[in-house]
């Protein structure tokens, strides 16, 4: 299986936490594509609340790549505390 960041988080979640429905998922074939389909809305997801995030937080007025790289790390940390509860809901 192969999945994106997401997916991943999606997979250890439901091991850790849910384990008997995973097994299920896995039995009637069905885990790939109910991990795929809850990733491909939580990356909808991600693009409303990166713009939103964004829009509060503005991008500093430089041209330094390590403060514009510390900005983008804290806008996706803020995004992927956003997400968390989509992340972590049962499938």
């Amino acid at each position: 299986m192969i999945f994106g960041k997401y997916g991943e988080m999606i997979l250890t979640n439901m091991e850790n936490n849910y384990p008997y429905r995973k097994k299920e998922l896995e039995l009637t074939g069905e885990l790939e594509v109910k991990i795929f389909e809850r990733e491909k809305y939580i990356l909808e997801l991600k693009e409303q609340v990166e713009k939103q995030i964004k829009e509060k937080y503005k991008a500093p007025d430089t041209h330094e790549i390590s403060i514009l790289a510390k900005y983008q790390q804290m806008i996706d940390g803020l995004v992927d505390e956003a997400l968390m509860k989509d992340i972590l809901q049962k499938i």
